[in-house]
């Protein structure tokens, strides 16, 4: 980089791309390209990886790697999951990329080799690694399944998979992603003491296992601010840890909820609530719904966070926090005491009405505005939102769902 767009570069790191994209005839001595790949690159990494935007002179890659790369939230995950012993010596990441995952897991390890068929991103690796101290981390620019066949026993390897097929359009099959987890599972296995593979969020998890059969151990869904970021699977060849089933670990942020799935195949749900149980529904605390009016008696609600939506464990939330589901498709949950740790939003139900005009009048009275969302609803938000004449925003929070009787009703509740 010369110094004309290394100074291009500190002048318009906050500047718009797209306005930036114009200048090319007014800087002849500037990489336009490669400039504008670094400041938009350092602009999503302010929010996306603050501890190398932090880092001067960091080579950011073109804007798909930026974009497929992990936060550094859901990096600093996987490094905690693959250092499960006090004195790990290897970590092979065998689709190194950009090489943020790499970065936070060879932490701890003696010794860290990134493998990435792109030269380019070797280039930017290595200069990045020095950057940020990682005296323990090889280079290898080559293929990571050929490097697998070579490779002796090492403690944990590490895999991303490209989840775009030929034509750009992205995939979500472990079998459609480039290396092929399934076809490798046996060598994997051979190579290493633990595997960990990074799927897409989009992937049924009992999909994913039943691909891969009983050598996962591990499933973990990783969620940030409350959106599902990352299908993460443990696999091993040994059976410690796997008597008890697969270990399910829902995170949000910091926080997790650990379950285990001990029958391959059978989703969590299907052992929940059972339509014999006519006692879980809101009747069964005493609340009026043919008036609108509130009960002495309001019970708490309860909203998942997104990783226990998605790994739909709700039969171990109700024995696990002794809530109850209001419907088996609605997913959300209710109970008279408050249960502060619940891994999700929690709320006071205010009011409970009918979808009766008269109903919600009386149970919406100046109301003019409120944080409305569906469960098991027939309409949708916009549309309830027209209906209910109701802006968007507020203290007031409203519920539209289903009971356990098939009745639909509003909750109106207030956040806890």
């Amino acid at each position: 980089m010369n110094e004309q767009t290394r100074d291009f570069i500190r002048e318009n790191a906050d500047k718009d791309i797209r306005l930036l994209a114009l200048s090319a005839k007014k800087n002849p001595d500037v990489d336009l390209s490669f400039a504008l790949d670094q400041i938009a690159g350092r602009q999503t990494a302010r929010q996306k990886l603050p501890s190398w935007a932090a880092t001067d002179d960091i080579v950011y890659p073109p804007h798909l790697s930026m974009e497929q790369c992990s936060s550094e939230q859901t990096a600093r995950y996987k490094m905690k999951l693959s250092s499960p012993s006090p004195h790990p010596s290897s970590l092979i990441d065998l689709t190194g990329g950009f090489g943020v995952d790499f970065s936070f897991m060879s932490r701890g390890f003696e010794r860290a080799v990134y493998v990435e068929r792109q030269e380019n991103l070797c280039d930017i690796a290595r200069h990045n690694f020095a950057l940020l101290g990682m005296n323990n981390a090889e280079v290898v620019c080559g293929d990571g399944v050929d490097y697998l066949k070579s490779l002796d026993r090492v403690s944990v390897i590490y895999l991303d998979p490209a989840r775009r097929n030929e034509h750009g359009g992205k995939t979500y099959a472990i079998s459609d992603c480039t290396p092929d987890v399934i076809e490798l599972k046996d060598l994997l296995l051979q190579k290493a003491d633990r595997v960990i593979v990074k799927l897409s969020p989009m992937l049924d998890w009992h999909k994913a296992i039943s691909d891969l059969g009983d050598a996962v151990a591990e499933v973990h869904i990783v969620s940030v601010d409350n959106e599902c970021k990352e299908l993460l699977l443990v696999m091993q060849s040994t059976e410690e840890g796997k008597s008890d089933g697969v270990k399910i670990v829902c995170v949000n942020n910091e926080e997790e909820f650990v379950f285990r799935n001990e029958k391959l195949g059978v989703r969590s749900e299907e052992l929940g609530v059972r339509e014999a149980d006519n006692e879980l529904s809101i009747k069964h605390y005493e609340l009026s719904i043919a008036n609108g009016s509130s009960s002495t008696e309001s019970p708490f609600l309860y909203e998942p966070n997104a990783s226990i939506m998605k790994a739909g464990c709700f039969s171990a939330i109700e024995q696990t926090f002794g809530v109850k589901q209001l419907e088996r498709n609605s997913h959300l949950f209710v109970s008279k005491s408050f249960v502060e740790d619940f891994p999700g939003r929690k709320f006071r139900i205010r009011t409970v009405t009918t979808m009766n005009k008269k109903d919600i009048k009386k149970a919406l009275s100046g109301i003019d505005k409120a944080n409305i969302s569906v469960r098991n609803f027939p309409i949708s938000v916009a549309e309830l939102r027209k209906r209910l004449k109701i802006k968007e925003g507020g203290s007031d929070y409203i519920f539209a769902t289903t009971l356990i009787d098939k009745s639909h009703v509003l909750l109106l509740c207030s956040r806890l």
